[in-house]
């Protein structure tokens, strides 16, 4: 039953994260060919923003070293619609492998804490804004969409809680290189709704705007789709979500699995609020990535719809 509440958008964009941040976190490494099905089947559910790899140095996440050859085999999803393959890009050097391949949108990915940065990026916060400095800029002068990925917003794993003020300094800066949109992270998944809210009235009254806000949550405590409705509340109308609830985060082993893509929807679809995808053909892409992962989809949604008695 549909039963809109007041004060939400009308349609949300989700970003699908479950091919790269989702299959990052796999201890197997998929085969190329079975990570191109997976995308494939994700633009036909009705995804229209599905990240689709990373071009880091391939010792440091062996699972996405196969992106030289997994881009190019997804240039038939331009077919079935209107479909962005964002990629993730540490430097100058990944951004050459990028735009070498025809890539036309781009995330960096920064850290609202030193010690995650010293551990992520092996630099300081203000080191890996240097760092993406010329990224950034090159990117947009080739008219290339940066996203920046900002991790630990809400609490770090060594550091303990992140101070608003804090994640307001390091997710200004990164807008002023340029970036188009910003992915706020909740890497090890103890975001509340209040502090949630806190965070996005602390950012507007920065000036980084609402509109440009992506919101990423993990779902260690099971917070994850009522953060969502927060932020949703207070305007975002981006949302971080992986089929299936694939991934976590290598660097932080206290990080569980993103937001399911199934459970957002089935969420959103309750609520009047548009998403374009198809909860059926988004089911059964998780069912079949979870059998060729061998394990079942940590998805609710997933376990409930694909349930046979």
């Amino acid at each position: 039953m549909t039963v809109p509440l007041p004060g939400l958008p009308d349609r949300i964009r989700i970003h699908e994260v479950g091919a790269r941040d989702g299959l990052q976190n796999e201890k197997a490494v998929v085969p190329t060919e079975v990570k191109a099905r997976f995308i494939r089947r994700l633009a036909e559910a009705g995804l229209t923003t599905i990240e689709a790899t990373s071009f880091v140095r391939p010792e440091w996440v062996p699972q996405l070293a196969d992106a030289e050859r997994l881009f190019p085999l997804l240039g038939e999803i331009a077919d079935v619609g209107d479909v962005e393959l964002p990629v993730l890009v540490p430097n100058e050097r990944g951004l050459d492998r990028a735009l070498a391949l025809g890539v036309r949108r781009i995330a960096v990915f920064g850290s609202a804490t030193e010690t995650f940065a010293a551990r992520n990026l092996n630099r300081t916060v203000d080191g890996s804004l240097a760092m993406f400095e010329p990224v950034v800029a090159r990117a947009k002068a080739d008219g290339v969409g940066v996203r920046g990925y900002l991790s630990m917003c809400f609490g770090d794993p060594w550091e303990g809680a992140v101070p608003v003020a804090q994640v307001v300094r390091v997710a200004k800066a990164l807008m002023d290189l340029g970036c188009d949109e910003l992915s706020l992270g909740d890497t090890i998944g103890v975001a509340t709704p209040g502090h949630v809210v806190a965070l996005l009235a602390a950012l507007d009254e920065a000036g980084v705007p609402t509109a440009s806000i992506g919101v990423h949550f993990h779902d260690t405590y099971g917070q994850a789709l009522s953060n969502t409705l927060a932020a949703l509340q207070r305007g975002v109308t981006t949302v971080d979500a992986s089929a299936g609830g694939l991934g976590g985060c290598p660097y932080a082993k206290s990080a569980t699995g993103n937001l399911a893509t199934e459970d957002l929807v089935w969420m959103l679809d309750g609520l009047g609020v548009a998403t374009g995808v198809d909860l059926g053909a988004l089911t059964a892409t998780s069912v079949w990535m979870a059998e060729q992962l061998g394990r079942p989809s940590p998805s609710r949604t997933v376990r409930a719809l694909s349930h046979k008695e």
